[in-house]
């Protein structure tokens, strides 16, 4: 898969984890933007409308795009998926249900979970807690 397809396909990840709880809550959204125009497909014919909300990702496709995205790696094998994700959840100070349990059905994924690897929730907020010692 080539560097923007894969880009894509993150954005569209990222989009379907904000829209879980409902709605992409403002810090979200700048988020989300903010990763597209790092990747420079913020104008993008596929993500542009996912990114003003003309269109969305559901719970289910986004499950799968993540299982695209990981192909047969593991989660726990690929750092940038697991903080970009918890970036975005993290970016509006709160933790919807729904994000916390789309994170425990991934992490229980027979071909995404690891047992003798740490819990994905617990690497997030390593990583939050991380992120927010340097800033």
């Amino acid at each position: 898969m080539d560097t923007e397809s894969q880009a894509r396909l993150l954005m569209k990840i990222l989009i379907g984890v904000a829209w879980l709880d409902g709605e992409i809550q403002p810090q979200e959204r700048q988020y989300l933007s903010k990763v597209a125009q790092t990747h420079h497909i913020d104008r993008h014919i596929e993500i542009e409308p996912l990114l003003t909300g003309t269109s969305k990702v559901t719970a289910a496709e986004c499950e799968q795009l993540i299982q695209d995205y990981l192909g047969s790696k593991s989660i726990y094998d690929d750092d940038f998926l697991i903080e970009a994700i918890s970036g975005l959840i993290y970016s509006d100070g709160d933790v919807a249900v729904a994000e916390a349990t789309l994170l425990t059905r991934i992490q229980s994924e027979p071909a995404l979970a690891q047992p003798s690897r740490q819990s994905l929730m617990t690497r997030i907020r390593q990583l939050y807690q991380n992120w927010l010692q340097n800033t």
